[in-house]
């Protein structure tokens, strides 16, 4: 049995913002894969079901992102789930937008969301990191992470949601790499395989006349056609 953990914060005031991008991972995949009505659980939102042969909780913690780790214990504690069991769904500053990559264990890099995690289960679980740039300076970063997505970035985060969804079955089985494979056929799709098109033949250069032919009258040329 898997827990997917998606972070963000509860309310519709931050639904559409760069730090929920875990819980809007979590809730594409229950969509998408059949899952149960989210209900409440675990100082959060939970739903269960299955990706292929194995069975997964979701969860959306709501004790807002500095407080995550207190839902995710939670959880592991009524379904008896070790650290290496759970994954997160987390925003990341380091990388950039479209950008994804998963890890297990490690540090929480500043996250507050992993930083409660990892005061609650330690750092032994896996982390699905999805970029979303960074605004350059640190002292803007509050207001970044708090804002919702741009409408220019609402095509690459579309492709990233679907592409998580498409390897959500590998991810629960433990394969990152063709749950990664999965994520970039829909953020950068292999280009077809039909050669490159066929340069237009240059139209034929006309032949100039001869001084000869140039001289004869219009009545001359025709006369000439018909001897």
């Amino acid at each position: 049995m898997k827990l997917f953990v998606g972070l963000g914060n509860p309310g519709a005031k931050y639904a559409g913002n760069r730090h929920n991008i875990g819980f809007m991972a979590v809730e594409r995949i229950a969509a998408d894969h059949g899952f149960g009505p989210w209900k409440r659980a675990f100082r959060g939102v939970a739903s269960e079901g299955r990706l292929g042969a194995e069975k997964v909780v979701l969860l959306k913690p709501e004790t807002f992102m500095n407080l995550s780790g207190e839902a995710v214990q939670a959880a592991m504690a009524f379904y008896k789930l070790a650290p290496a069991d759970v994954v997160v769904f987390h925003d990341e500053l380091d990388l950039a937008p479209g950008k994804l990559r998963v890890k297990q264990g490690g540090g929480h890099a500043g996250h507050n969301g992993l930083r409660s995690i990892h005061g609650h289960i330690g750092e032994a679980y896996g982390r699905v990191r999805m970029g979303i740039g960074h605004p350059g300076h640190k002292d803007a970063v509050a207001s970044y992470v708090l804002h919702d997505f741009a409408k220019a970035d609402q095509d690459w985060l579309e492709d990233v949601l679907r592409g998580v969804s498409d390897g959500a079955v590998a991810l629960a089985e433990g394969d990152a790499t063709r749950f990664m494979n999965a994520v970039s056929l829909r953020v950068a799709p292999p280009r077809s395989s039909g050669g490159a098109r066929e340069a237009k033949p240059a139209a034929a250069k006309p032949v100039a006349e001869s001084p000869v032919e140039e001289a004869k009258s219009p009545l001359q040329k025709l006369m000439d056609r018909f001897r």
